[in-house]
């Protein structure tokens, strides 16, 4: 069969479902491999993403026009379709029909009746989510939707639902170390600065620029801990989990290329992206190592001197909620016990990581959650235990109150 977007996505689908990996990991390499043109393979990825978003809503329309079970495959066909014929502008007629095409010749009769009278229906169908739970209408686990709802009250979760639910805007940060501001939006004209937001613009199609070094893409909220960190040229400063480059790029630019960056991670793949990074960018000032912050060993085999850096940034795995806009399947690998799994790695971290800054030194703890169980009660926790150190300073970034991803960033200093 001649490849299509529709065939593409749900290729996607098949794979996401059956196969275990993640949903960019699939992007990645399906549509790498795709002979299709640049608009199709758009097209394809609005598919598989969007699908994925609405698992939930799609789901719930599937059971009100079939009662009976539907096999997990042709379900598979179901969500695609729907999701072109109930949630975008796509010609319907086209979509049912290109659909019911891809689908083995026994399961054709189905999909098609069951799309067909989802077109008849559609008016009865696209109202009815505004009857139905938070957590059906866009597609979000219910004991999440709970979560955010005790935390920041019902408006805001349902703000930050629909928030998640759209596509995320491109940025780029502006790599000073190579290009100034000013020249940048001379060199790529379809550039435009972001307001209140220096060295950063959005820009669609990033391509040359990341080819040539002159941008990073990447979200406003992550410059918050770098600039918290504030690293000066002459500066010993370590990024403690570096890959895959955003934020040690930033500080290196920060830096000026001077001092001495460490840039460290735990994975070999990963570092050698940081590395690739880093080289495009040509910062110059950087070392990487490979340390995981939670196994002794490889910190003793890493060979880091205690209290030999200014400033330390360490912004660890989390559970990554304030960008789940961005991570399309993340919210259904989400467990409730996640988030007091990941505090007591995160704490763990942040002990091993601390005893490596210099008196009077500076150490941002940041990560991109939204939840107080791996932001502010790990600092608090942390300084219960350590009282050589104190909080100066915290910030903190709140989709649909800054407009960015979500992210925190509290910055502890080492008392003389």
């Amino acid at each position: 069969m001649k490849e299509s977007s529709r065939s593409l996505a749900l290729a996607a689908l098949r794979r996401w479902r059956t196969g275990g990996q993640f949903a960019d990991q699939i992007s990645q390499d399906l549509f790498s491999r795709s002979r299709l043109a640049a608009a199709d393979r758009a097209f394809a990825l609005e598919l598989f993403y969007g699908t994925l978003r609405n698992l939930t809503l799609l789901d719930s329309w599937i059971g009100r026009l079939r009662a009976a079970p539907v096999d997990p495959a042709s379900r598979d066909f179901l969500r695609l379709g729907l999701y072109q014929i109930l949630l975008i502008d796509t010609a319907p007629h086209a979509a049912v029909f290109e659909t019911v095409e891809l689908a083995p010749a026994r399961a054709r009769g189905l999909i098609n009746a069951l799309l067909r009278r989802a077109l008849r229906e559609k008016i009865g169908l696209t109202t009815l989510p505004g009857e139905q739970p938070l957590a059906t209408r866009f597609s979000h686990p219910e004991f999440l939707v709970a979560k955010w709802t005790k935390q920041f009250g019902p408006e805001a979760t349902d703000q930050l639902c629909q928030w998640n639910n759209r596509p995320a805007p491109v940025y780029a940060r502006i790599n000073s170390l190579k290009i100034s501001a000013l020249d940048f939006l001379n060199k790529y004209p379809a550039a435009v600065p972001l307001p209140g937001r220096d060295g950063f613009a959005t820009l669609a199609d990033p391509a040359e620029a990341l080819r040539n070094g002159d941008c990073y893409v990447q979200d406003p909220s992550t410059a918050l801990a770098c600039a918290l960190l504030a690293p000066l040229p002459d500066e010993n400063v370590l990024d403690a989990c570096a890959a895959p480059g955003g934020k040690s790029s930033c500080l290196a630019a920060m830096m000026k290329n001077h001092g001495h960056l460490i840039a460290a991670d735990r994975d070999e793949a990963r570092l050698h992206r940081l590395q690739s990074n880093l080289a495009r960018l040509s910062v110059i000032n950087a070392t990487t190592v490979r340390c995981d912050w939670r196994d002794p060993e490889s910190i003793r085999a890493a060979q880091f001197q205690a209290r030999s850096f200014h400033k330390i940034l360490l912004d660890v795995p989390c559970s990554n909620t304030g960008v789940m806009r961005r991570r399309v399947d993340l919210r259904w690998r989400l467990r409730p016990d996640e988030f007091a799994i990941m505090q007591a790695q995160q704490l763990a971290i942040l002990e091993n990581v601390a005893p490596l800054l210099k008196p009077a030194g500076s150490l941002v703890y940041s990560t991109c959650s939204l939840e107080p169980e791996e932001n502010e009660e790990v600092v608090e926790k942390f300084l219960a235990a350590r009282p050589d150190f104190c909080l100066t300073k915290s910030v903190k970034s709140f989709p649909v109150r800054d407009g960015f991803d979500g992210a925190f960033a509290a910055r502890l200093e080492l008392n003389r």
